[in-house]
């Protein structure tokens, strides 16, 4: 059903409906995921070039944005140049930000990060992150500290004062990054987390760290600030060496939401994987002429990034893709999490985002009326169409060039600035650089 079909019907367009939680409402169904590139320096103190690429998904029409993964400690970091909530310091830079997408009517959420064991990139200032584990992460190998209990207590505190921060800033909500393989997950998952502590073995205990965090931040911030939760609905931990364990199941997922509501979670995000990159997340291809020319970066990173790096440069690269390929989602992800999504809804009374591909309108509307989800989430079809809600308004089904889920976007993001590098999407190269590099400009940030 388009949207001129919904109005014949006299049906109002579920998409562009508001959404209400708890304590805030966005304008429509429509939420810019959680994906940023390298745009800020080095110590995590952010630039201009963060709120211009914030702005401009705001300007295109959707209801909120969820930032990137934003840290609440410098060792939780994924790689360098992504801005932090770590410091007090912090506060007016994201007040700007949110400031900036206030003026298109627009939400902005927090997303509050720890990458634990999994980082593209570590800084000078840690060599290794912290886990649930001392086991290193499998695909490349990094290496970390099994945390303590004073380390727990110490970023649950650091959870908290994040939130703090972030109200402070004058910011809509936050986030908690459960899913994808961070830190989060690797106490929730049953394939990660290998502690005999009360913090590990059965599935209340592993959620012991994510509840704490939960209850030290309406403790700091109190009922009335918006906190919602990202989460992996299935791990799939096997997906890339079957040996691996599979991790938590969608009954486990469904129980730890119910336990979150029960805590105080406004929302949930519904993804899939224990891990970043995922077959099953992001679903699409796997670019590995770009894979093979930007791995280098991470080289030296982990104990099998050297290994890979060999392997992605040599004809087992190719088999690689392949089994990469045969153990993902489709080429088409649209939807992927839908299912799961809505098992989650079905179990809990605050709404559903899901994310997972989405660009066609009658897909959104289908999922949004049939109470699949309350929401979807978009990360590469808004980098390839920032004005993809537009379109949807206009009654397009899609936009006239869609995203084609080639991953060039997130392959380049450990060296390249973040942008659609998918050349036949473009006039010529000279006008993808120029989409690209449109970032930058203007190009300063001045506190206020």
């Amino acid at each position: 059903m388009n949207t001129e079909q919904a109005q014949t019907q006299g049906q109002a367009d579920p998409i562009f409906q508001p959404l209400r939680f708890r304590n805030v409402e966005v304008k429509n169904r429509v939420f810019r995921s959680n994906i940023s590139g390298r745009f800020d320096n080095y110590d995590g103190s952010g630039s201009q070039t963060r709120i211009n690429w914030e702005t401009k998904f705001a300007r295109g029409g959707v209801g909120a944005i969820i930032s990137s993964f934003v840290p609440v400690t410098l060792r939780g970091r994924i790689v360098p140049n992504y801005a932090t909530i770590h410091r007090d310091e912090a506060i007016p830079f994201w007040r700007a930000v949110g400031d900036a997408v206030h003026e298109h009517d627009c939400k902005f959420f927090l997303q509050l990060s720890h990458s634990g064991r999994q980082r593209d990139i570590p800084g000078i200032e840690y060599a290794r992150g912290l886990s649930s584990t001392d086991k290193p992460e499998p695909l490349h190998g990094f290496v970390p500290d099994r945390m303590t209990k004073t380390d727990i207590a110490e970023t649950v505190r650091a959870f908290a004062e994040g939130a703090r921060r972030a109200r402070e800033a004058g910011l809509d909500g936050v986030e908690l990054h459960g899913a994808n393989g961070y830190l989060i997950t690797q106490f929730l998952s049953s394939g990660i987390n290998d502690r005999d502590d009360e913090y590990g073995g059965p599935l209340q205990n592993r959620a012991r760290f994510v509840l704490e965090i939960v209850k030290a931040i309406r403790e700091e911030v109190g009922d009335d600030f918006h906190l919602q939760m990202k989460i992996s609905a299935r791990d799939f931990g096997n997906a890339v060496f079957p040996w691996e364990h599979k991790g938590n199941t969608l009954e486990e997922s469904v129980q730890v939401c119910q336990w979150l509501e029960e805590a105080g979670v406004d929302g949930f995000h519904v993804s899939a994987g224990n891990m970043f990159p995922h077959p099953r997340n992001p679903g699409g291809g796997l670019p590995m002429d770009v894979i093979r020319s930007s791995y280098g970066a991470m080289a030296s990173a982990g104990k099998y990034t050297t290994r890979n790096y060999l392997v992605f440069r040599s004809p087992l690269g190719r088999a690689f893709g392949w089994w990469w390929r045969r153990n993902g989602g489709p080429m088409n992800p649209e939807g992927a999490s839908l299912a799961e999504a809505s098992a989650i809804k079905a179990a809990v009374s605050v709404p559903v985002i899901c994310t997972g591909g989405f660009q066609s309108a009658s897909i959104v509307r289908t999922a949004l009326q049939s109470q699949a989800c309350d929401a979807v989430s978009i990360a590469r079809s808004l980098i390839a169409n920032p004005d993809l809600t537009e379109w949807w308004r206009k009654g397009e089904d899609r936009p006239p060039n869609p995203c084609t889920y080639c991953n060039r976007c997130l392959a380049n993001g450990t060296e390249n600035p973040l942008g659609c590098y998918e050349e036949s999407r473009f006039e010529s190269r000279e006008h993808m650089l120029r989409e690209v590099m449109s970032v930058f400009a203007p190009s300063s940030f001045t506190e206020k």
